[in-house]
């Protein structure tokens, strides 16, 4: 639920503070992660809570309004829920997510999930996935001089001929050609000047 507030223009700058009985850190510190501003453990004393909850919004009242936040419409549901699942595919691209792992992790079912993408992207969770992939790798390999196995490892294949073929089927030529600037699009001149 944090994720998917926090995706949401609309609610992303609302502070969140936690309130559970999960004490193990490893829990608490996930909650701050995906943006809870506070966490605090049952059992309580409300008068501890109401005091931090006024420090959060007392905090919040002295940030300035950002004019990104001001001008973004609304978002309906279809649209938070993908950017929330955009945010957890993207923080960690070597690491490809069970649909129904991603789909437990922002609190919906797995249909509803794809739903959601077929709608707002027309493409499944996993076609947005490789091209993000993709992308990451042509932006790595004309940016950087990593070589084939770190980037085929950091985009998430577990070899770099796995890479170089999806590589190739995606864009068209092999890695090696695109960093030197072979590809049908001008490679990797064409991303400098963008």
């Amino acid at each position: 639920m944090c994720r998917r507030l926090k995706a949401n223009p609309a609610t992303a700058a609302i502070p969140i503070v936690f309130l559970s009985a999960a004490d193990d850190l490893s829990e608490r510190l996930i909650g701050l992660r995906d943006g809870g501003v506070d966490y605090i453990l049952k059992p309580f004393e409300s008068e501890e809570v109401i005091a931090r909850i006024r420090i959060h919004l007392g905090l919040k009242a002295r940030e300035p309004l950002d004019d990104a936040w001001l001008s973004v419409e609304h978002l309906n549901e279809e649209e938070v829920l993908v950017r929330a699942a955009q945010g957890q595919l993207l923080a960690n691209l070597s690491q490809t997510p069970r649909l129904e792992e991603l789909a437990e992790q922002l609190g919906v079912s797995e249909k509803r999930l794809s739903r959601a993408f077929r709608r707002c992207l027309d493409m499944t969770v996993f076609q947005y996935l490789r091209n993000e992939r993709m992308r990451t790798a042509q932006r790595l390999l004309t940016q950087t001089s990593l070589s084939m196995v770190a980037i085929s490892e950091e985009v998430g294949f577990t070899s770099a001929a796995n890479f170089s073929t999806a590589f190739r089927e995606h864009t068209g030529v092999s890695p090696s050609d695109y960093r030197r600037g072979d590809a049908p699009d001008g490679g990797a001149s064409s991303l400098h000047d963008t």
